[in-house]
């Protein structure tokens, strides 16, 4: 099963200048003083009652947080640029967001379980690989008599199996040690090794390891290698080892010189000696979309070339088309192939190889994260074209029926239910934010209530019916207010036309629209310098 969804978008819970109602130029002196009018408001201590309290809290502290952030210039740089995201990169490291204390506790338990995962899987590295072998060559073989009489049963036969596995374990930041292990039968007759490789890094000038192998089959093998950088562009490796077999002592001494000649270009000489001796020469070009190989062996008893090259695909699938003719002294071998992303961690490839006198083979292999899991088959022991398009039809039409069947179903399904939990959970979001919009409608209430009860008390009957309403966005944009009209035991507003609306600009910059019939108040009150008519354009 794939891991659920690993980014999810946060629905905005407002943008923190439109929450405290600045413009985002805001200094710090503006920031704190819309910051404590606001709280003025919005404080739990300011309601009586126990639901006031509940949302009156959670709007203090939202506007808290959001002081919290603009407040600090690292902060604020990193809200500017990123957004809300920004701020929680890494968990916790920015800012300290506040949540319940259920949210709280998963995401920690969230963020803890990916550490460790992390952790694990960088210290541990595991590498596993599972081979059968099959022999299919009573499927395409004939066994008729001179007579045609004489039939024979078809049968699938396993006739090697393999595993092998490995982990690692670094004992310090120098140190690492790797244990791993096989087991193999073949024909039925089994065998097994188990390696013990020690590590040790050389900064300023390579690495070393020695390792140690024990097995059923070869005997205990003991081995040392050396690998040093000779400058930014060349290195060499060499490595010693003594088997202890039934029949004596026998050593081995493999040395690999290897030199950058391009920024893609590779080039490297391998001299061999011991059970196998030979020469090697190898010269590999590697880009973004292709891979080129070409080595050529001078040894007893095997000399060969080898040319094979690879297409990278640029496709969402990475899709790789891969060939190589190999021609030495035990015969010719053709072999082509492909492989392709059918998940973010899996990859399932197949290819072919036929030649003489080996036959026509087909490799399956599917490889799950650091694991991989081979099958090749023996198809037939010549080659005949019907049994090569077979071998090469029969993998394609069956990826096919898998993709149009099994892996784009299950990929819809679960990007569907992605999808239908991301609505989920939007939906309550936009709920929980209504339910806090009315929260502060019915928290203003109280305090337009307040205030006009004492205008009331010092103007008789006529009060001034002016109040901060809500914020909202200008066009440029600028965050400001609107103060209109209202009926002060009705509550309702009545529009008021933008061309019978006025502007009035406070020393902190943000603006207020009144309503023509105040113009004589405000200039009893000797600010009509700061009025300026509206302009005409939706807000």
């Amino acid at each position: 099963m794939a891991a659920p969804i690993e980014e999810q978008d946060e629905v905005d819970d407002g943008d923190f200048y439109s929450l405290l109602n600045v413009r985002r130029e805001a200094t710090p002196e503006e920031l704190k003083a819309a910051y404590r009018r606001l709280c003025m408001v919005y404080h739990p201590d300011k309601h009586a009652s126990a639901e006031d309290k509940r949302h009156a809290d959670a709007m203090f502290t939202r506007l808290h947080r959001a002081y919290e952030v603009l407040s600090d210039p690292q902060t604020r740089a990193i809200y500017d640029i990123y957004g809300k995201r920004g701020l929680d990169m890494e968990g916790w490291e920015v800012v300290k967001r506040t949540r319940t204390q259920a949210e709280v506790q998963d995401e920690f338990e969230q963020l803890k379980k990916e550490r460790e995962e992390r952790r694990l899987q960088q210290r541990t590295n595991p590498k596993g690989t599972v081979l059968l072998g099959l022999d299919l060559t009573d499927l395409f073989d004939s066994y008729d008599d001179e007579d045609g009489e004489y039939t024979r049963t078809t049968q699938m036969e396993v006739n090697r199996m393999a595993i092998a596995q490995s982990i690692e374990a670094p004992l310090s930041l120098r140190d690492t040690v790797s244990l791993a292990g096989s087991l193999s039968t073949q024909n039925g007759t089994g065998g097994g090794s188990l390696t013990l490789v020690l590590r040790r890094l050389y900064p300023s000038w390579g690495w070393a390891e020695a390792d140690l192998e024990l097995g059923d089959v070869t005997g205990p093998t003991v081995g040392l290698k050396v690998h040093q950088n000779l400058s930014a562009r060349s290195s060499v490796s060499c490595r010693g080892a003594i088997l202890a077999s039934a029949g004596g002592i026998r050593p081995g001494i493999t040395c690999v010189m290897a030199r950058r000649l391009t920024p893609h270009t590779t080039g490297s000489l391998t001299w061999r000696w011991g059970l196998i001796s030979a020469m090697n020469a190898s010269i590999i070009r590697d880009t973004e979309s292709a891979h080129l190989a070409l080595t050529l062996q001078l040894g007893v008893p095997n000399s060969f070339v080898l040319l094979s090259g690879q297409y990278k695909g640029q496709d969402e699938k990475r899709t790789r088309l891969k060939a190589s003719l190999r021609v030495g002294m035990f015969g010719t071998v053709l072999e082509y192939g492909a492989e392709r992303k059918i998940s973010r961690h899996s990859t399932l490839g197949a290819s072919v190889s036929l030649g003489l006198p080996h036959g026509v083979h087909l490799r399956l292999r599917l490889n799950r994260a650091n694991q991989m899991y081979t099958i090749p088959a023996h198809l037939a022991s010549e080659v005949s074209p019907s049994v090569v398009l077979y071998a090469t039809v029969t993998p394609l039409l069956a990826y096919l029926a898998l993709d149009r069947l099994v892996i784009q179903p299950y990929l819809r399904s679960r990007k569907e239910r992605e999808v239908k939990e991301q609505r989920e959970n939007r939906s309550s979001e936009m709920q929980r934010h209504k339910e806090e919009a009315e929260a502060v409608i019915r928290l203003m209430q109280e305090t337009v209530r307040r205030n006009v009860e004492a205008e009331e008390a010092k103007m008789g009957e006529e009060p001034l019916r002016l109040f901060h309403i809500a914020p909202f966005h200008h066009p440029q944009p600028l965050h400001h207010s609107i103060v209109q009209f209202f009926h002060p035991h009705t509550m309702s507003y009545p529009p008021i036309p933008p061309s019978t609306m006025w502007w009035l600009w406070f020393p902190s910059g943000a603006p207020f629209s009144i309503a023509p019939a105040l113009l004589p108040l405000l200039n009893s009150c000797g600010i009509s310098k700061d009025i300026r008519p509206f302009q005409s354009q939706s807000c």
